[in-house]
This record gives structure tokens, C-alpha cells and sequence, in this order.
């Protein structure tokens, strides 16, 4: 199966199109680790933006032009104490799921990534093997604490 890629960053920006079919993409494909569209909107937006201690990249993967596997990685703007970027979204279409789509665009996005990479993965996520055989560890535990309740993937 030919699949072809396409890398957005400050240089290469996305259209308004581009960004609503990814958007609407992750949001069917990561499932129940999902988030509001809004929310990856806006991880979309950061990641585009021309601020050195921000933006960021995405990687598409297409076949016959639609996205079958995209992931979004933005800058930090920090670098030490915490990693330079962070992968924030990454999802494969389910009917490509077990073709090796995920790797080609975890490799690609190592290539692209300057400095050291964090990502947050639930405990039960399938994507961890992948993690795990990519060379991520899990030195630490999060936690977070929500101001206004844990945040909900539904529409509002």
C-alpha cells in the first residue's frame, strides 16, 4: 500500500482545511484518549506558531489523500529538567491499525524532534508497547489536579 507524508511546521503552515480534517481525524481516531476538539485545535494552532520557545510539527500519514495516521508534537520551550517537546497527539486510523503506520510516524517525528521527547500514555493504552519498544521509559508518575473537575472529551 503507497502512503505518502506531509510534515506542517512554521515554514510549511497548514491550511484552515488541512486543519479541520485533522482535527476532525484525531478526534474520531484517538478514541476514548481523545480530547475536545477545541483542545486539539489548539494544540494544532500552538504547534504552527512562529514564537522560538513554541510551536512545534505534524505528521501526516495519507493514503490515496486521506489522513490514515497523524501526530502532533509541540516545543516545550524548556530543555534539562524538562524534555524540549512533547508528543500530545498520535492516532491511526482503526482500519490501519497493525501495518506498522504508528512506527513509520514515531521514527519520523524522532527525526524532526530537536532535543529530548516526553509523551502522556494511559496505563491501559495499547500504544504503550509501541512506546516501550521506541526507547520511552516510565521514570515518573503524573499528577495533575484539575481546577474545575477532570476535563470531559464531549463536545459541550
Amino acid at each position: 500500500m503507497e502512503m505518502t507524508e506531509k510534515v506542517f511546521n512554521q515554514a510549511d503552515t497548514i491550511t484552515t482545511k488541512e486543519k479541520q480534517d485533522l482535527v476532525d481525524f484525531l478526534y474520531e481516531h484517538l478514541d476514548e484518549y481523545g480530547d475536545k476538539k477545541e483542545h486539539i485545535a489548539n494544540c494544532i494552532d500552538y504547534a504552527m506558531n512562529s514564537n522560538p520557545l513554541a510551536g512545534g510539527f505534524i505528521v501526516e500519514m495519507l493514503h490515496e489523500g486521506k489522513i490514515v495516521g497523524a501526530l502532533v508534537m509541540n516545543k516545550t520551550g524548556m530543555s534539562g529538567y524538562i524534555p524540549e517537546n512533547i508528543l500530545v497527539y498520535i492516532a491511526v486510523n482503526s482500519a490501519y491499525r497493525g501495518q506498522g503506520i504508528g512506527r513509520k510516524i514515531m521514527e519520523r517525528s524522532m527525526q524532526l524532534a530537536k532535543g529530548d521527547v516526553a509523551l502522556h500514555v494511559e496505563q491501559h493504552n495499547p500504544a504503550n508497547f509501541l512506546y516501550k519498544k521506541m526507547g520511552f521509559t516510565n521514570p515518573y508518575l503524573e499528577m495533575r489536579l484539575y481546577r474545575d473537575g477532570k476535563p470531559s472529551r464531549a463536545d459541550d
